[in-house]
């Protein structure tokens, strides 16, 4: 699945020019790391693009059953050579609640569209299949 290609909209364009060094910010909960979540970011990495996944320091419950640390190390792993190459940088942050920008931000706000087939997947079934075989 992460070979398809999301379609993309743009609801701000930068009016400054983006450098190659820079990164593109993922914010989410990531609970757990699943097949859309990696279609969504081979998209940039497979194009040369840099990016920072921030994962939201949100508490344990059942929609959230794992520590924000224990996300971060999973996601380290998984993008280990991309991690070791500074390509991948994972962050822990507060638990965003909102994103506000004012005008010229100086960055792009791009909102990534799946193929059906990945907008089909649900990180809710995943915990669920994960609590049933006793995985949390």
């Amino acid at each position: 699945m992460e070979n398809k290609i999301w379609d993309k909209k743009y609801h701000v364009n930068s009016s400054m020019i983006n450098n190659d060094d820079g990164f593109a910010m993922f914010l989410g909960r990531w609970q757990p790391l699943h097949d859309g979540h990696k279609g969504l970011f081979s998209q940039l990495l497979n194009s040369g693009k840099n990016i920072c996944i921030m994962i939201r320091d949100t508490p344990v419950n059942e929609k959230n059953p794992f520590t924000s640390e224990q996300v971060k190390q999973n996601i380290e792993e998984y993008y280990s050579e991309g991690v070791k190459n500074g390509n991948v940088v994972v962050m822990i942050v507060p638990n965003i609640i909102s994103i506000n920008f004012g005008r010229s931000v100086g960055y792009d706000i791009i909102e990534h569209v799946p193929p059906t087939e990945i907008s089909d997947i649900s990180a809710t079934k995943i915990r669920e299949e994960m609590k049933n075989r006793g995985e949390i």
